[in-house]
C-alpha cells in the first residue's frame, strides 16, 4: 500500500469505520442468501455483491492498519445459522441487492462528497461505480423475472410551462397534481417500507425475545402507516398505488440470525429511512407532503430511540470514533 503524509480527516475516518460496519453485515447476510438460492441467475448477482464487500472490508483494514486505527469488531459465526432452513425465496435475496445498490449510490456519493485524500476518494469512488453497476444488474435482473414494480407514468410534457401563482404549494383545498419529482419520492418511499415490511414479517416469525418482537412490530406499523398515506395519495391522483410484487417469505420459524443482527439491521435500516425520507422533503413544494415527510421523519427518530436503548442495555452498538473532551484532558469537568 502507498504510504501517505496527510491524516485522516474525520469524516475519513467516519466514513470508512461506518463502510467496515456496514459491509460486514452485507458480508453476512449474502453468505446466507447464498447458502440458499437456487436461481444461478441471482447467484451470480449475489456473488458480485459478495466479493466487493469482501474487497472493502479489506480495503478499509489496510487503511487503518497503516495509521493505527483499531478495527470495529466484527459480527462472529455465532450470528448467523446455515443449518436452518431458508426465512425467503431467492426473489428476496435479488431485491435485498437491488435495495442495497441504490441505497449505496445515493449514501456513498454523500460520503465521497466529503473526503479528500487520494486514497479514501478512490475508495468511496469506486464504490459508487460498483454499486451502480450492481443496481443495473440487479435492476435488468428484476425486470426479466417480472418482479419490478415501475413508478407511475405519466403523458409526455408538449410544452413548458412556469408557476404563476402562490397555490402551487398549497396542500389544502384544491390540490395541484403532484409533479415529477414527488411522484418519484412517493413511489420510492412507498418501494422501500414494502422491503420494511418483508423483513419485519420474516423477523416476527423467529425473534422470541419480548422487547425485540414488540420493537419489530411496531417498526412494521410505521410502515404500513407510510404506505396507506402515500398510496392514498397516488389513489386520489388515479396514479394507483403501489403494489407489492410477491410475498418473499417462507414459513420458516427457525432462527438464521442472532437478535444482534437483526437489531443492528433495523438500526441501519432506520437511518436510511431518515435520509431518504428527508430527501424527499427536500424536492416536495406541496406543504401536505412536507407536512407527512415531517411527520414521518420524527416517528422514526423517536423509534430509532428505542432501538439505540435495546442495542446499549445489551453491549451491541459500538462507538464511533469521536473527538477528545478536551475540558476532561483540562480537568475542568
Amino acid at each position: 500500500m502507498v504510504s501517505h503524509t496527510a491524516r485522516l480527516s474525520s469524516s475519513e475516518i467516519g466514513g470508512l469505520w461506518a463502510v467496515f460496519l456496514q459491509e460486514d453485515m452485507g458480508i453476512r447476510l449474502l453468505e446466507y442468501f447464498l447458502h440458499h438460492n437456487q436461481d444461478e441467475e441471482i447467484k451470480s448477482v449475489l456473488e458480485q455483491a459478495l466479493t466487493a464487500s469482501i474487497s472493502r472490508i479489506q480495503q478499509v483494514t489496510d487503511i487503518f492498519k497503516e495509521e493505527g486505527i483499531p478495527l470495529p469488531d466484527r459480527l462472529t459465526d455465532e450470528d448467523v445459522d446455515l443449518s436452518v432452513p431458508p426465512l425467503f425465496y431467492d426473489a428476496f435475496a435479488l431485491s435485498f441487492v437491488y435495495s442495497v445498490g441504490r441505497m449505496n449510490m445515493i449514501n456513498m456519493g454523500f460520503v465521497t462528497a466529503n473526503v479528500a485524500r487520494m486514497d479514501v476518494l478512490n475508495f468511496f469512488t469506486t464504490i459508487v461505480k460498483e454499486s451502480a453497476t450492481l443496481y443495473q444488474d440487479a435492476t435488468t435482473l428484476m425486470l426479466k423475472k417480472g418482479i419490478y414494480d415501475r413508478p407511475p407514468m405519466i403523458p409526455y410534457p408538449n410544452k413548458v410551462e412556469y408557476i404563476e401563482k402562490q397555490s402551487y404549494i398549497l396542500g389544502l383545498g384544491k390540490k395541484r397534481p403532484l409533479n415529477t419529482a414527488e411522484i418519484t419520492e412517493i413511489f420510492f418511499n412507498v418501494e422501500r417500507n414494502y422491503f420494511s415490511i418483508l423483513i419485519c414479517t420474516a423477523f416476527l416469525q423467529i425473534v422470541k425475545d419480548k422487547e425485540i418482537r414488540k420493537y419489530i412490530k411496531e417498526g412494521k406499523k410505521i410502515s404500513e402507516k407510510q404506505i396507506q398515506v402515500f398510496n392514498d395519495l397516488f389513489m386520489r391522483e388515479e396514479l394507483l398505488g403501489v403494489k407489492p410484487t410477491t410475498m418473499a417469505v417462507t414459513d420458516s420459524q427457525a432462527a438464521p440470525f442472532s437478535d444482534k443482527l437483526i437489531v443492528l439491521l433495523f438500526h441501519s435500516l432506520n437511518a436510511i429511512d431518515i435520509t431518504f425520507l428527508g430527501h424527499a422533503l427536500s424536492l416536495s413544494m406541496r406543504t401536505d407532503l412536507a407536512a407527512h415527510y415531517q411527520k414521518f421523519i420524527l416517528e422514526i427518530l423517536l423509534y430509532g430511540e428505542k432501538g439505540f436503548n435495546i442495542m446499549v442495555n445489551r453491549g451491541w452498538l459500538q462507538m464511533p470514533p469521536h473527538a477528545p473532551n478536551r475540558r476532561e484532558l483540562e480537568g475542568l469537568t
